[in-house]
């Protein structure tokens, strides 16, 4: 059983700032994690692991400094990983990063075949939830979103029972493998991560690919060459405005009231009874 989970580095949300004059998210301002729903992503990969034995690999996108949610992967149980990363790949949208890492999967495959490829739902710092469905598209593997359960993997019949979370409910979902899935944070919880593994991960080094380490590559649709996604304009929201104290006796209050609400009539929609 070979498991490889797609993870990327992303700066912390919590803390990072907008910049005001140009409207984009300063990645200078926070420090540069781990994508939450890949460490779960991760995690899952390794309870699999626990009940069916074999290797787990992760891969990542980014510049150098990208091993570092490697390492991190590594920690949580992670056997080994790769990280893709050239100036060829940057400025890459959700089309060009799946046709990059679909590329670095297509190597990986070749020593060691897969049989299961792992993304978290979405980044926090895009949200698009497109990259993990994009290289199963590349691959043809079939995709299964918003995984909450991996019920059941089957190695006998190469196939997986999943629990996937729908907008009014649940599905269950048995697929062939190889596939990919891509999960929510409520499948799992984070576990402390063992000694021995803090070690592991502390003296391992990434295998690093640049784009000339890949096979058979277009390079016409990498980076931003390759991205066609176009931002228009990005803004930070207004703030909301503060409510309206209303003062006097009770009679004057509703009559304000009433003012305000005639004011607004237009943000009200009556519907008939008949």
């Amino acid at each position: 059983m070979h498991i490889v989970v797609c993870v990327k580095q992303v700066p912390d949300t919590k803390i990072i700032k907008i910049n005001p004059k140009t409207n984009t998210l300063d990645r200078r301002s926070a420090p540069a994690i781990l994508n939450p729903y890949d460490a779960h992503a991760v995690q899952e990969a390794v309870k699999i692991k626990e009940k069916t034995g074999g290797t787990i690999s992760v891969l990542s996108m980014g510049p150098p400094q990208a091993t570092a949610v490697i390492k991190k992967s590594v920690e949580i149980g992670a056997d080994q990983g790769y990280l893709i990363s050239d100036r060829a790949f940057a400025g890459a949208d959700t089309l060009a990063t799946s046709y990059a890492l679909s590329k670095a999967l297509e190597r990986i495959a070749k020593e060691l075949p897969i049989d299961m490829i792992i993304c978290g739902k979405h980044a926090i710092d895009g949200d698009t939830g497109q990259v993990g469905p994009g290289i199963a598209r590349r691959l043809d593997i079939p995709p299964v979103t918003n995984v909450i359960e991996v019920t059941e993997v089957n190695e006998r019949e190469k196939t997986v029972l999943i629990k996937r979370k729908l907008t009014n409910g649940y599905e269950l979902v048995q697929s062939e493998m190889p596939c990919l899935l891509t999960v929510e944070k409520e499948i799992n919880d984070i576990e402390y991560s063992p000694m021995p593994n803090m070690i592991s991960a502390a003296r391992y080094e990434p295998i690093i690919w640049a784009v000339d380490d890949l096979e058979n590559v277009d390079r016409s649709q990498l980076g931003l060459k390759g991205s066609p996604t176009v931002v228009g304009k990005m803004f930070t929201p207004p703030r909301p405005e503060g409510g309206k104290k209303l003062d006097g006796s009770a009679d004057e209050q509703v009559s304000q009231l009433m003012d305000i609400l005639m004011e607004k009539k237009d943000l009200f929609t009556l519907q008939s009874t008949k």
